[in-house]
């Protein structure tokens, strides 16, 4: 580990950062640092605006990931260098806003019986079941399930918050089937990593992410499909079948319901729920031709 590389992490560390969020900082730094192949203190906003307008026009990544590029940047110049950072020379980008993909409750059936290993299919209803993040899934721990309450336990969530979520009776038996079916039973980690889910770290999210990318792939969903999209199938269908959006916000860990309420815009029942104004024209419509 290089020096900078450690003051970096104790930067993070110290102000109590998500590991996601430091290993994507540190992941971040490297990269610009590789792609001058210079040490990056010794980089200024020249290499930053060089650095940020490949990510637009080479790499074609979306203004959002852009701006997370930036903020560890940022991160690394002001609180490990000590340096200043102009906002009018290294701007951050203007956000979008997508309207997520929402599958049926068909496609998730096709989606999850399309599953290659019998572990790939118990990640996809784990995440369809809880509308877990796909790091919180993968970092479970035995002592998580709770079969006596019927939740399970999430500890250190996005923003360092605990939570409690549904466990449905359908995936607990799933588990079940899955743990008497493993040579060795975990002692801490429900996810274990290695092919013979055996190891001491539990399963990257990548395997998490291959698991779902191939699976949509052999059902034949022509979506973009991923593992955040059966989080928002999760919430969706929960408000469709009558959920209010309070419940939705704290089985997802939102810290605010503004956050929430895009799922009004995905719900089938919300949509139908309001007319358009075109049907409520009594003959107002109608053309000469029709007199």
């Amino acid at each position: 580990m290089t020096h900078l590389r450690k003051m970096m992490l104790e930067e993070l560390q110290r102000r109590n950062y998500a590991e996601t969020t430091i290993n994507s900082y540190l992941r971040t730094v490297e990269e610009f640092s590789r792609r001058f192949n210079c040490s990056p203190d010794r980089l200024g906003p020249r290499h930053i605006r060089e650095y940020q307008a490949e990510l637009f026009q080479k790499w074609k990544f979306s203004p959002n990931t852009v701006a997370q590029r930036l903020a560890a940047l940022r991160f690394f110049y002001t609180k490990t260098l000590k340096k200043a950072w102009s906002i009018e020379e290294t701007p951050y980008p203007r956000k979008t806003f997508h309207m997520p993909t929402i599958l049926s409750q068909e496609e998730v059936a096709r989606l999850i019986d399309a599953a290659r290993l019998p572990l790939h299919r118990i990640l996809l209803m784990a995440l369809y079941a809880t509308g877990l993040r796909r790091a919180e899934l993968t970092r479970l721990k035995v002592s998580d399930v709770d079969s006596k309450r019927m939740v399970i336990h999430v500890q250190g969530g996005k923003g360092r918050r605990d939570r409690d979520v549904l466990l449905s009776p359908k995936l607990l038996e799933a588990l079940r089937e899955h743990w008497r079916g493993l040579q060795r039973k975990p002692s801490a980690w429900l996810f274990p990593g290695n092919r013979w889910h055996t190891g001491d770290t539990p399963i990257t999210t990548k395997v998490v992410w291959d698991a779902c990318k191939e699976a949509a792939q052999r059902a034949g969903l022509q979506k973009d499909v991923h593992p955040h999209t059966l989080r928002h199938c999760f919430a969706t269908h929960l408000l469709e079948a009558g959920a209010d959006l309070r419940t939705i916000q704290m089985l997802l860990g939102h810290r605010d319901l503004e956050e929430t309420t895009i799922y009004l815009h995905l719900s089938e029942r919300h949509l139908s729920a309001t007319g358009s104004p075109l049907d409520s024209l009594e003959g107002k419509g109608r053309s000469p031709q029709d007199e």
